[in-house]
């Protein structure tokens, strides 16, 4: 019941996000970098469900727009997460030895740094800008990654079939790829689901903090961080961004929780 729960739930909100991040490449009610002044700081109404923004902008059209940014910089730090600590992950449990204990060495160097704090640092030498984040976030969640997969490639590469693949005289990168690889796939899954909403908050945060994709192309993040002189006079600019945030990680998280229980039954609880 817990596990139907929870992926109906985290299921529908992220249909919601995805969907909406997918329909604003093509469609927003109005143009989401419009400026209008005269209608600048209009509470919502008919016209403007959400309101407008300090310079006339309508809000859910940001909000859509923000959608799409903050899922494609997520989908793509996702991606080059798992593709960089997959490989990493994998040469290091597969070979063990020293490639293995230097590999590790780097990789636990990284991960004493928090993300964020490493995403900082790469952002203030590559500059603000949308490949910058993905780049940033995607190397300083690597670590974790690699670190995942090592711990099943070291469990998955004592078993027999990969020992007779080996034995057969198949090399080491077909092993590694034909059947080590394969078994790493469900704690993937389920790590790439968390990634996706921690990328989320990290971009938000670098954007609020003026690090993220630079205005006037909408996130959530930078409108947030332009809502905040006016949390007295017009709560709806900071209130909706920051329910958008909040929404899709509780849909991440459910969404996590449920892939993990039904592709590891022994996580369920008894």
């Amino acid at each position: 019941m817990r596990l139907r729960l929870n992926a109906l739930i985290g299921g529908t909100l992220m249909a919601l996000v995805l969907g909406t991040a997918i329909t604003s490449y093509v469609w927003t009610p109005q143009n989401p970098l419009r400026i209008a002044m005269r209608a600048r700081l209009n509470a919502p109404s008919a016209a403007h469900w959400l309101g407008t923004d300090e310079v006339g902008r309508d809000v859910v059209s940001r909000l859509m727009a923000g959608a799409g940014t903050s899922c494609l910089v997520a989908a793509l730090t996702v991606l080059v997460a798992v593709a960089l600590g997959s490989a990493i992950g994998l040469v290091a449990g597969f070979t063990r030895g020293w490639v293995d204990r230097m590999l590790m060495l780097v990789n636990d160097a990284l991960l004493a740094f928090p993300g964020i704090l490493l995403a900082l640092g790469l952002l203030a030498v590559m500059g603000p800008s949308q490949w910058g984040i993905v780049a940033a976030l995607g190397l300083a969640y690597t670590p974790t990654v690699a670190r995942i997969v090592r711990g099943s490639v070291l469990s998955i590469r004592e078993r027999e079939f990969v020992e007779a693949s080996v034995s057969i005289g198949n090399s080491a990168a077909y092993t590694m790829w034909r059947h080590v690889l394969p078994g790493t796939v469900s704690p993937l899954i389920v790590l790439a689901t968390s990634l996706f909403g921690w990328a989320i908050l990290a971009e938000s945060a670098l954007s609020f903090l003026g690090l993220g994709v630079p205005p006037p192309a909408p996130t959530w993040g930078n409108m947030l961080a332009a809502a905040r002189p006016y949390l007295e006079t017009a709560v709806w600019l900071s209130l909706a961004p920051g329910a958008c945030i909040a929404l899709t990680l509780l849909g991440v998280n459910l969404l996590g929780d449920a892939l993990r229980d039904h592709l590891d039954p022994r996580s369920r609880p008894q």
